[in-house]
């Protein structure tokens, strides 16, 4: 009988921790929603986008490779704002933001720097296959290869797309998980760009 008893309540325990973590999880979504900017201030996990304090956040530097291979940094870009992308040819939704990033590129290239970041893991993604995409669809931005994962460790970026507007001070200014409209682009990098 006592033994009945005790895995009642362990079961009970075992569901009052179920729907907790339950409720948590929809409220944190909710407040996170994918494809929506967030500011760094109101963060308090880990990562680049984190910040406990009203402080910037400095953008971590990091080195990636163009198409022939050449090493390319964040800081090359010291003094002009960047759209930082993470994609992969296979993600759908990197796929669905890519013609809006296109556009925004061609339109403010000169003075935006757009770093189109693929997540070149040498299996599921590699060079070719991602360079092969990129000129099947006739995209011009700069694409860059995370070979070392050394970006995508430095911003967290374990899902994708993920996008970071980075100012010319070198502070994130905001970022957005999952793909985001033309609109959420737009006002990103309003945030990072005067127009000037």
């Amino acid at each position: 009988m006592k033994t009945k008893k005790m895995m009642a309540v362990v079961a009970l325990i075992f569901l009052v921790v179920i729907i907790g973590a339950s409720v948590l999880y929809r409220q944190l979504g909710a407040a996170q929603a994918a494809g929506q900017l967030s500011g760094t201030e109101e963060e308090h996990s880990a990562g680049p986008e984190a910040s406990v304090s009203q402080e910037p956040v400095d953008a971590p530097d990091f080195t990636v490779y163009d198409q022939e291979g050449n090493a390319v940094n964040l800081s090359d870009y010291a003094g002009k704002p960047v759209v930082l992308n993470f994609w992969a040819s296979w993600c759908p939704p990197c796929k669905s933001e890519m013609p809006d990033f296109h556009a925004a590129y061609e339109e403010l290239g000169e003075e935006v720097q757009f770093l189109m970041v693929n997540a070149t893991d040498g299996s599921r993604e590699t060079v070719d296959t991602a360079a092969s995409f990129i000129q099947e669809q006739g995209y011009t931005f700069p694409v860059f290869y995370d070979t070392q994962s050394e970006a995508s460790m430095a911003y967290g970026a374990y899902s994708l797309p993920m996008t970071f507007f980075i100012n010319e001070e070198g502070h994130v200014a905001a970022y957005a998980r999952g793909a985001i409209s033309e609109d959420i682009l737009r006002q990103g990098i309003d945030m990072i760009h005067t127009g000037a």
